[in-house]
């Protein structure tokens, strides 16, 4: 086999753990779990919606909020021993058996649902930004956005595959006469099956390119934080990075209001029941890997700053136009809209994370950005969690602060100069 023929390879791997993992994004976190979370558990265990749905943004809030801390730590120690892959498949075990774990909580089981949850989303999270941190060695600045884009795009696939066998058999157990509490806790098997068999290709295939660097275990743990201190503090060095940093925190804060609370608000706002969810959020990972694939491409071309700045117009209007209508044929419009700018804006955020990055310090800088996203990941959803409480359950006001996430990251972005930014990371063009 070829050098070429390795490369080729190695990138379909890399890739082929966006498609492993974004089942559980997709049922857990998106299209099934959540909803079954805040109606079949809290609310059937004598909690109101208000209260479920901050309960459920608690626990999303809990698990991100261990990543805040952990991120730099497992970031440091990847790069430091060179075992980055080593931790993900460790991360990715942790992952796939919690979220099986997951089939057990029923009605009222409220507690140990949140502790199930916590667990099993942080193990995805850390995969997340471990695996994130291969993209600079696997392409050249000049062709990052587009890896980036077909590893997102990749990934709502195997979002859409798992999606759909879950689907099926929901149909099936529905035909059988089985009830949400009987079906719904199978899906989790289903997504944990298909994160297992889906990420064997990265296994294999993808290399670790760190070299060791010989320090000690209790020195890297003892002064990781001060580490972590240095490298907030290198970030005046790089005036378009920490800019750029910001403007993620703030638009990421309203992307995973969407990412976690979007089937709430479809079940809860416009009556939705779990089939009508599934097939949602299918439809919605099919027009997400259009934008990502597409704008993948365009950002090559135009830049990433630029391609960030039309997706989140993109987002500005989806949830304007949701927040503005209750017929169901607009708010399929308007979902169709966010998935294009959903895959567009997160794959575009990744790349351009790779682009203002140091080279050698990619794991750091990488650390730095799971730092940013999972704060966000903090903040948006809470805050809609603590406004639909304070609002009786309304959705539809609760939604409004969505839209301010999103302005303030494009407000933010506008003022970053991504020349400058790959300059000053040593990406000249």
């Amino acid at each position: 086999m070829d050098n070429k023929t390795k490369d080729l390879r190695e990138k379909i791997s890399w890739a082929m753990y966006d498609f492993a993992n974004s089942g559980y994004a997709t049922v857990v976190l998106t299209a099934v779990f959540n909803t079954w979370f805040v109606s079949g558990i809290a609310m059937a265990g004598g909690f109101d919606s208000g209260t479920a749905t901050l309960l459920w943004t608690a626990a999303i809030a809990t698990g991100n909020f261990i990543i805040l801390f952990s991120a730099p730590v497992i970031g440091a120690i990847a790069d430091i021993y060179a075992i980055r892959k080593r931790l993900l498949l460790a991360s990715s075990i942790g992952c796939i058996s919690f979220t099986a774990l997951l089939a057990i909580p029923q009605a009222g089981d409220i507690w140990l649902a949140m502790a199930l949850l916590v667990i099993s989303y942080f193990m995805f999270a850390t995969g997340e930004n471990l695996i994130a941190a291969f993209l600079p060695e696997l392409t050249s600045p000049e062709t990052i956005g587009r890896l980036s884009g077909y590893g997102w795009a990749l990934g709502f696939m195997g979002g859409l595959l798992t999606l759909v066998l879950c689907l099926v058999y929901i149909n099936s157990a529905e035909q059988a006469g089985h009830s949400a509490a009987q079906f719904i806790p199978v899906t989790m098997l289903i997504v944990s099956a298909c994160f297992f068999v889906s990420a064997v290709p990265t296994f294999l295939w993808l290399k670790e390119r760190g070299k060791p660097s010989g320090k000690s275990t209790h020195r890297v743990i003892k002064n990781t934080f001060a580490e972590l201190k240095t490298t907030l503090g290198n970030l005046k060095h790089y005036p378009d990075l920490k800019l750029f940093m910001y403007s993620l925190t703030c638009f990421h804060g309203g992307i995973y209001i969407v990412i976690v609370l979007a089937a709430v608000y479809a079940e809860q706002a416009m009556g939705f029941d779990t089939k009508q969810n599934i097939i949602l959020i299918a439809v919605v990972n099919i027009t997400a890997a259009i934008g990502a694939f597409g704008f993948g491409h365009l950002q090559d071309k135009i830049g990433s700053v630029r391609t960030l700045t039309l997706t989140l117009l993109i987002w500005c209007i989806a949830i304007i136009i949701v927040w503005s209508s209750d017929d169901v044929l607009v708010f399929w419009i308007a979902a169709n809209l966010i998935g294009v700018a959903l895959g567009a804006s997160q794959s575009a955020s990744r790349a351009l994370m790779g682009l203002f990055s140091p080279p050698g310090h990619y794991g750091e800088y990488f650390g730095l950005w799971g730092l940013c996203v999972k704060l966000a990941a903090i903040i948006g959803p809470i805050s809609y969690g603590v406004l639909n409480k304070l609002t009786a359950g309304d959705h539809r006001s609760s939604l409004l602060i969505t839209l301010v996430f999103f302005i303030t990251g494009l407000v933010l972005l506008l003022r970053v100069n991504e020349q400058r930014g790959r300059q000053r990371a040593g990406h000249d063009f």
